[in-house]
């Protein structure tokens, strides 16, 4: 059995930025949140500029400098005891201090990993804000050369949730980073305020992929994403420390980050794309799950098995493993995953469904079949054909509706691997003769590729393999956590083992309406468990617009006819039915007179209808008897016919005449 780890068909999903919202239109920015307003400049100055003794560490041996001995206070500047390295946490800047000859310092804002950050006015643009953040000089001509040159494209970079980058200069011998000044409160400051509320937490992190996507793109990594390293303004996130930002395939170790942040391997290897995005996970971790925090006394935490919710913990799980591999392998790859989530939680939370399409599944597939009756794995979305696989095209024109006859149209086409999963996808999906040996084969030419995974757990479903089903599906669930075919699949799958498969397909039915299958199996559960109303309530909430609404309102009028809660709901059954403009005379007949028979239990209920007919045993009786002799008369079968007609003859009111 193979793990999925690639994401080959995986594209980029779009932000809904700020256009007007229409139903089922998810906000992703941070529109929908209150505005921070900005800070006065002046006001967050430090008064008496002084790092603490917990945070004085040496930069070689990570040990406590400087501490108070014998009730005297700790040196702000000296050696490391241990290995004689250099220290010193005094500010090197004043207020009235120029640097380069343009920037006038006002004072110290805060000490970072790198030094002290300053606030300083710009002569020469009418005294505008800056923000100085001290560097830390290269060591030798190369290295020199390579920051300058990083630097360089730093100060390119534009992009609206990253700090802007004027200028870098040197005073004195050090070098200093010139950014804009971004007045408001980092994330850190408003997690300290209390627990950040999830869809929110959400929200920063796409925001934060944002601005890591476009680092990505320029070759560049960002290293030191924390709380304190983003800032919240108006209706903005703004990432405000770039001096840990390096050059993709940069040597080990040559970063800045911190400790509960940062991955395992980057202590050994360069930072990558999967280490960047193991920062995002870690801090919004840390803004919104209830009692984490990312170390304790110097040592990392692990995430807590409960997150808050299951899609939610399974991103960042995916995000965190310890095996780069299997974390998400670019921005628009989590943060697909990550919007996914939050339309989930979004229609939890305010009762409505958030729908968008898939960029990974086709639709439900769902189109035959009473509701009661459980549908096969056939019925599953369909994992979405890769567009640049050469064979695309020829897949996309496949018109055959027999799996056997699919499967030999498939067989006639060149073997590219979109073409290997779709053949693998028919033969497991219908038990088909060879559905084991294609997913072994496929296994073997796409090793570690979730829709192989997916193919094991249709070929499992088809086999009534529940339980094994169930887990196959897990694993894809965990490699896609936003998606909501999976969770169909595990509803499905649950069925055939014989669990209760309302978790999932509630989920699935409450995000998005266009996934009928999902209504069915909790209509199908409540059925089973003879919760009339609760089907009912379900069955009621398919759309019209679906080809399936229809069956829904059928199965309705079916359970009423055969349970009715109360005399009231037959005329409401008959209703019902009457929405029904396409169904066929017999079948209209049939369920009228099913309702009819049922009534007849009831004593009666004067002014009410059932289909036109008045709720009285008289009238039932002659409607009922009118109807079977229709449905003798367009009988083909003579049994039949005779049956319809004695019942008629049965039912038929007893006269005098």
């Amino acid at each position: 059995m193979s793990s999925p780890v690639t994401s080959p068909v995986s594209r980029s999903t779009g932000s809904t930025g700020s256009a007007s919202r229409s139903r089922g239109e998810l906000r992703d920015d941070l529109e929908d949140l209150p505005q921070v307003p900005v800070r006065n400049p002046q006001d967050v100055i430090m008064a008496n500029p002084m790092v603490p003794e917990h945070k004085r560490v040496c930069v070689k041996c990570d040990e406590l400098v400087g501490q108070s001995i014998a009730g005297q206070p700790g040196r702000t500047r000296g050696f490391c005891p241990r290995d004689r390295t250099p220290f010193d946490f005094e500010p090197k800047l004043g207020k009235g201090d120029l640097v380069a000859g343009q920037y006038e310092v006002e004072g110290a804002l805060a000490h970072g990993g790198l030094g002290w950050i300053y606030l300083a006015s710009d002569r020469n643009l009418d005294g505008k804000w800056m923000v100085l953040k001290g560097l830390l000089n290269a060591g030798d001509a190369e290295a020199r050369l390579a920051a300058e040159a990083e630097r360089r494209v730093l100060i390119s970079a534009d992009h609206p949730n990253i700090v802007k980058i004027y200028n870098f200069c040197q005073h004195q011998g050090a070098d200093y980073i010139v950014m804009e000044y971004v007045g408001g409160p980092p994330l850190a400051e408003l997690r300290k305020q209390g627990l950040i509320p999830m869809r929110e937490a959400i929200r920063y992190g796409l925001e934060i992929l944002k601005a890591f996507g476009y680092l990505h793109d320029l070759g560049l990594v960002y290293c030191d994403l924390k709380p304190h390293n983003a800032i919240r303004v108006g209706k903005q996130l703004k990432l405000i420390d770039l001096g840990a930002v390096q050059r993709l395939g940069s040597p080990a170790g040559t970063s800045w980050a911190t400790l509960g942040y940062y991955a395992p391997e980057v202590e050994t290897k360069p930072a990558t794309v999967s280490s960047d995005l193991y920062t995002v996970a870690r801090t919004i971790a840390a803004l919104c799950v209830p009692g984490f925090s990312p170390t304790t006394q110097g040592k990392v935490n692990p995430l807590p098995s409960d997150c808050g919710d299951d899609s939610f913990r399974r991103v960042l799980a995916r995000a965190t493993a310890q095996r780069p591999e299997r974390r998400f392998q670019s921005s628009a790859e989590m943060a697909e995953q990550l919007r996914g989530v939050l339309r989930e939680l979004s229609a939890a939370e305010e009762g409505r469904p958030y729908e968008s399409p898939s960029n990974l599944f086709g639709p439900d597939r769902l189109a035959h079949g009473r509701v009661t009756d459980r549908p096969g794995p056939d019925t599953l979305p369909a994992p979405q054909v890769d567009p640049d696989d050469p064979a695309a095209g020829a897949l996309a024109g496949l018109i055959a509706r027999d799996p056997a006859e699919l499967v030999a149209q498939l067989g006639t086409l060149q073997e590219t691997p979109e073409v290997v999963l779709a053949k693998t996808r028919v033969l497991a999906e219908n038990a088909l003769p060879g559905a084991r040996e294609a997913v072994v084969a496929a296994s073997r030419a796409l090793p570690g590729d979730w829709r192989v995974t997916w193919c094991q757990g249709l070929l499992a479903l088809a086999e009534e393999r529940g339980d094994e089903a169930t887990a196959l599906f897990e694993e894809v669930l965990s490699f896609l956590p936003g998606e909501l075919a999976p969770k169909l699949a595990l509803g499905l799958a649950a069925e055939v083992a014989g669990h209760d498969p309302v978790r999932w397909y509630e989920v699935v039915w409450r995000t998005n309406r266009t996934y009928v299958s999902a209504a069915f199996g909790i209509a199908r559960h409540r059925l089973r468990a003879g919760d009339l109303d609760g089907a009912i309530t379900v069955l009621e909430q398919v759309p019209r617009s679906s080809s399936r609404h229809p069956a829904a309102v059928l199965t309705i009028v079916e359970a009423l006819a055969r349970s009715p809660r109360r005399a009231e709901d037959l005329p409401l059954a008959a209703d019902r039915l009457e929405e029904l403009h396409d169904l066929d005379q017999r079948r209209r007949d049939l369920l009228v007179s099913t309702l009819l028979e049922t009534a007849l239990r009831f004593p009666g209920a004067p002014g009410l209808k059932i289909a036109g007919t008045e709720f009285t045993a008289t009238a039932v009786r002659r409607r009922l008897s009118d109807l079977y002799r229709r449905l003798a008369k367009a009988s083909d079968n003579r049994q039949e016919r005779h049956e319809y007609v004695d019942r008629a003859n049965a039912v038929r009111p007893r006269t005098w005449i």
